[in-house]
């Protein structure tokens, strides 16, 4: 049955596409500008307490100083250069997590002799501080980038383990009953069952690393290290230039905010078979 609506209906009268409600309230609300009070407030009431030598420069820069230094160090090439080594770092050592994580928890959560072998040291691990591995990384691997990259990639792998294997593991069941009714093969069901069961948990897993991957870099940066956003810190804290040190620490949360930006828009694009995906 088809729906028509005469040429000259009121528009309170016509249909509206699913999901255009949601779409017209996400143009505008009041909320989005309360959301920015709270900010400027900050801002305004930071740069006066500088300007009045409440807040000395020495323990905090104005925000002004501090917009100034990162236009500077920008036109200089020096961020630029040190913002492309820690990114670097950081593929790198998300590209090896991933990998270990999603196939540690593929391996445990498809198979008992997975599980059996592969999840009571991976606990044991996930247990250990592993931003204290520092000093045993440098000696294992020297004071070059592998340490640097290996304490990344470590941050990632169990968020992803640990979500990947829960995610397997909390399949309905209803679903690899139905699947087995329907003849499916165990490699049927793994593909078309368990593994798009399991890509919501394994996205948020992938959320949570890159959060710990900024973290390890943070300090991987100030150990033994000639460049990176990291090593820009640390030598701005041995001239006392908090407004360099403050720059440094915006480009890591930048960073994160992005990232997770990014993960958060592939989780739209991948779970659009959800209807609470499609509503967001």
């Amino acid at each position: 049955m088809s729906l028509s609506v005469a040429p000259d209906a009121p528009a309170a009268e016509r249909p509206r596409a699913p999901g255009s409600e949601v779409r017209a309230g996400r143009r505008w609300r009041p909320r989005n500008l309360r959301r920015w009070i709270s900010p400027v407030v900050i801002l305004v009431v930071w740069q006066l307490a500088s300007g009045t030598g409440v807040l000395p420069p020495d323990k905090l820069a104005a925000p002004d100083v501090i917009l100034r230094s990162a236009w500077e160090l920008a036109l200089t090439g020096e961020l630029g250069s040190h913002l492309g080594v820690s990114l670097s770092r950081v593929l790198a050592g998300l590209a090896i997590g991933v990998l270990i994580g999603i196939g540690a928890g593929l391996c445990a959560g498809l198979g008992r002799w997975g599980d059996d072998l592969l999840d009571p040291p991976l606990q044991m691990l996930r247990t250990l501080p592993h931003l204290g591995l520092v000093p045993l990384f440098i000696l294992w691997f020297g004071i070059g980038e592998a340490p640097k990259i290996a304490l990344v990639a470590m941050g990632v792998v169990f968020p992803l383990y640990l979500n990947v294997h829960g995610a397997i593991r909390g399949v309905d069941p209803k679903l690899l009953e139905a699947s087995r009714v329907l003849g499916f093969t165990r490699t049927e069901r793994i593909r078309h069952v368990v593994l798009p069961s399991a890509l919501p948990g394994t996205l948020i897993g992938l959320r949570q690393g890159l959060g710990i991957a900024w973290l390890s870099l943070i300090i991987s940066e100030q150990v033994n290290t000639e460049n990176g956003i990291g090593y820009m810190i640390n030598n701005a804290r041995e001239f006392l230039r908090t407004d360099i040190i403050v720059v440094g620490l915006l480009i890591y949360a930048a960073l994160g905010l992005i990232t997770d930006a990014l993960v958060r828009r592939l989780e739209r694009r991948a779970l659009r078979w959800r209807p609470e995906t499609r509503t967001r």
